[in-house]
């Protein structure tokens, strides 16, 4: 269990943060542009959406992401500079531009990154004044920057730890958002991390790539993946460790766990804040033939629709599960199938056991939802994280642009 921390982006060494109104969104009350500095160039790695349409910010972030040296993000939400053509590009770069100005530093080394609604031009006038605005008040704010970036979130995601190498103290913190539009096909939301580790731009790339797979790729919501996704990972070295340049460094797999942990947790709390959702539903799967097996299982359950409203309407229907397996693409062998909710089996080897309803109705009650399955072919296991469907979503995007 790592030492968690206040702070969230900016608990690690040379990190600030803030957030401000800009005028983007409707609602004044509402902040919606967000900013992370390092005050000393840092190593950087980023994931981005498989979304074939991806938004302007998405394209120019994920050009400079591979240089490796980003230094700041500024980020909007309430329009996602999405299916905006050259134009949207153009703004992206202007954001890039303005926010490097008023920071003295180099603007191939400013990420940007937009949510909101696709297809609208955005407002740059107002968000180049905001920048004005942010860059004046720049300090320690993590949780007004968590707070810019949300859209139909109902709360703010983050988090920061701190954990030893080498004697010396390193610090992640991270920030997310995302409710809606999520789908696993990269990272299905805008995802922040920063730490004062010293690593190198390759290593730290592979890591990334390599928690992400198991945390911000297993959740959904409900099976969209959004033009504008993608996680930003910066490293500044302050926190002075022997530099990690390889993965047979004992060092890099307590920083490994320790990313894993922190992007586990932002997973999780983008899941169950899934828009109008009330449970948490967790999915483990275990003897799967391999891991990537095991992973589709886990993700094709949290993502039925039939199982989501299952879960809602507090009803143990098991059948729905099964099928769900057997559409999936992955092997299986009924007979060696077991499916449980909590530690109630329902399907046991190819049999339906006759179950207490009211204990099944009282598991599903909870908060959190936890359904087992063993598949019995293997050795592959995975965990997925999604939630309940209600009336509530269809509300919600019934009316989002409005």
């Amino acid at each position: 269990m790592y030492n968690i921390i206040d702070g969230g982006v900016c608990a690690p060494q040379g990190f600030l943060a803030n957030g401000v109104y800009a005028g983007v969104r409707k609602n004044p009350n509402k902040l919606d542009l967000g900013l992370i500095y390092s005050d000393f160039p840092c190593v950087s790695a980023g994931v981005f959406t498989l979304n074939k349409a991806k938004a302007a910010p998405v394209i120019v972030s994920q050009d400079k992401s591979k240089k490796g040296n980003i230094q700041a993000i500024i980020i909007n939400s309430g329009n996602a500079n999405s299916c905006t053509g050259e134009l949207g590009i153009l703004h992206a770069h202007q954001m890039a531009n303005k926010t490097a100005f008023k920071l003295k530093i180099d603007p191939l080394n400013v990420a940007v990154a937009s949510t909101g609604v696709i297809g609208v031009t955005l407002p740059i006038d107002k968000i180049l004044s905001g920048i004005d605005q942010i860059t004046h008040k720049l300090t320690k704010n993590s949780q007004a920057a968590s707070q810019a970036i949300m859209t139909t979130d109902t709360y703010s995601k983050s988090i920061a730890i701190n954990l030893k190498i080498c004697g010396k103290n390193i610090t992640i913190g991270g920030m997310a958002k995302g409710s809606g539009m999520i789908h696993p096909n990269m990272a299905t939301m805008l995802g922040f991390i920063t730490t004062d580790i010293s690593i190198s731009q390759e290593i730290l790339q592979y890591t990334l790539q390599k928690v992400n797979e198991d945390t911000f790729n297993m959740i959904t919501v409900d099976g969209e993946t959004s033009t504008n996704d993608m996680v930003l990972l910066l490293a500044n070295g302050l926190a002075n460790n022997p530099e990690i340049n390889s993965i047979k460094d004992p060092d890099w797999k307590i920083f490994y766990q320790g990313l894993k942990y922190v992007c586990q947790f932002l997973s999780i709390e983008i899941a169950k804040d899934g828009e109008g959702a009330t449970k948490l539903i967790e999915v483990k799967v275990t003897n799967a033939k391999n891991k990537e097996q095991a992973k589709i299982a886990a993700r094709t359950i949290c993502g039925s629709p039939l199982i989501k409203s299952a879960v809602h309407g507090e009803d143990a229907n098991w059948g729905r599960i099964v099928n769900a397996l057997g559409y999936s693409g992955i092997d299986l062998d009924l007979n060696k199938l077991s499916v449980s909710l909590e530690k109630l089996n329902l399907f046991l080897e190819g049999t339906a056991i006759q179950f207490d309803e009211i204990e099944a109705k009282n598991l599903l009650k909870n908060k959190t939802v936890n359904i087992y399955v063993n598949l019995g072919l293997g050795d592959g296991e995975a965990v997925a994280w999604g939630c309940d469907l209600t009336n509530e979503y269809v509300n919600i995007n019934a009316s989002y642009r409005t």
